[in-house]
């Protein structure tokens, strides 16, 4: 299996090899269903550069995630429409599924999660989805596609209802008639703040198998300012991480991804802070599943 030119936390700590690597990192760098901000294809590699900087040592988990072994691999090759990307991301993701890979997808704008939502039903038919999040991301269409960032959670949702949307902070009337009218399970950053939802229970009532997809315009501006569609008032780092948390604690992970990133050539904080959630997913997957060598 072929690499990447840039590899997740670099190599001078470890020599990738894909064999015996857990985890792929998947790099997808797509921007064709952005609607404001720009610079999303340019963010994985920002990531990845980002990356060798982090210390490996976990002082919350008590270990380094890496030793569970990290690939990344090269990005595939999606075409110029929607729906050819959808194919490719749904064909590379299977691909190493198949090869019992735990995918990281590193996105690119948010369009990318459903074509890897499809390859883990195909091996999980229970999945739930969670998703952080500043938007709510139901429309059907958006500026004339049904594979907007925009309308990401209702494509999802077309394929499994058992979802759980997390930090939402913005959405259109009929995205919150449609949340209503279909008894979504959904937390509003407003809700979360004041204590006003039950996220031990909502968890709890996801089936054993989930998937993860965090847009970092679901952080606050604190934490990741770079991001195609920014929101104030979201996550700060260590609630996020709580809540992060919770879900690996309670139910078995299969997949998650991060998206949204917009490369800004003037800001290093957001590319280094996408990494070390990368790697603090990683970590907490590793750890459950007691993946060190």
């Amino acid at each position: 299996m072929n690499l990447y030119k840039k590899q997740f936390l670099g190599t001078e700590e470890h020599t990738p090899d894909y064999k015996s690597a857990r985890f792929v990192i998947l790099p997808v760098p797509y921007e064709g269903g952005v609607s404001y901000g720009r610079g999303t294809a340019r963010a994985p590699d920002a990531v990845l550069d980002a990356s060798p900087y982090l210390e490996l040592y976990d002082e919350v988990l008590d270990m380094e995630p890496f030793r569970a072994g990290i690939v990344t691999v090269p990005p595939p090759k999606m075409g110029e429409t929607p729906e050819q990307m959808f194919a490719a991301v749904y064909n590379k993701t299977k691909e190493h599924l198949v090869h019992e890979k735990f995918v990281a997808l590193l996105g690119g704008d948010h369009s990318i999660s459903s074509g890897y939502v499809k390859a883990l039903i195909e091996m999980y038919p229970d999945l739930g989805v969670v998703q952080l999040d500043a938007h709510s991301d139901l429309r059907e269409t958006y500026e004339g596609s049904r594979l907007s960032h925009a309308s990401v959670m209702a494509r999802i949702r077309e394929m499994t209802t058992k979802t759980l949307q997390i930090g939402i902070r913005s959405m259109s009337l009929e995205e919150a008639q449609k949340v209503k009218n279909e008894h979504i399970a959904l937390c509003t950053m407003h809700a979360f703040r004041k204590g006003l939802f039950d996220m031990n229970r909502a968890i709890d009532n996801l089936p054993e198998h989930v998937y993860i997809t965090v847009d970092v315009d679901g952080f606050d501006w604190s934490v990741v300012s770079s991001t195609g569609t920014p929101e104030p008032g979201g996550f700060y780092w260590h609630e996020a991480m709580d809540v992060l948390d919770k879900i690996f604690q309670r139910k078995t992970v299969v997949g998650f991804d991060v998206v949204e990133l917009a490369y800004a050539p003037h800001d290093r904080n957001s590319p280094f802070a996408v990494a070390k959630l990368i790697y603090k997913l990683i970590g907490l997957q590793a750890a459950k599943r007691s993946l060190f060598s």
